[in-house]
């Protein structure tokens, strides 16, 4: 599978239009909302993540997908976080070596949004905020 399959199927919006067969390496429950369950993460995110994962040949392991406005706010979340869009995923980061493969493959896969934390790394497609890399200092993740 290749970035231009990816790019070429369109934006869509909402994970309920997401064919959820054609995910390889991802379920729904994923990316729900810790706090009451619901997902409105993008198909898009969704697939974009499914081919990072498989060229980066380790484990995603999701912390944080989808955020409701109120888990958000409990999780310390900026306001116009890009979770509470179902733009955004915060991976889980066991160790450098997978740190390096994740990176490298979001970066194929044409994120432009990365955030790298002590044990995790965030990723999102949001658009309308500053396409860069950037190192969180002494973080947690958002759960």
């Amino acid at each position: 599978m290749n970035s231009s399959n990816y790019q070429s199927q369109g934006c869509k919006k909402l994970s309920a239009q997401l064919d959820w067969s054609r995910v390889k390496f991802f379920t729904k429950k994923e990316f729900n909302c810790r706090c009451c369950g619901k997902s409105n993460i993008s198909a898009n995110l969704v697939l974009k993540l499914d081919l990072a994962r498989e060229l980066a040949e380790t484990p995603f392991v999701i912390t944080s997908g989808y955020r409701c406005p109120q888990h958000n706010e409990e999780v310390g979340g900026v306001k116009d976080s890009a979770h509470v869009l179902g733009l955004a995923v915060d991976i889980a980061v066991p160790n450098n070596v997978a740190r390096l493969k994740i990176i490298r493959g979001l970066i194929i896969a044409g994120f432009r949004r990365i955030g790298i934390g002590k044990d995790f790394i965030h990723a999102d497609i949001d658009k309308s905020k500053p396409q860069n890399l950037w190192l969180y200092v002494e973080c947690e993740p958002h759960r």
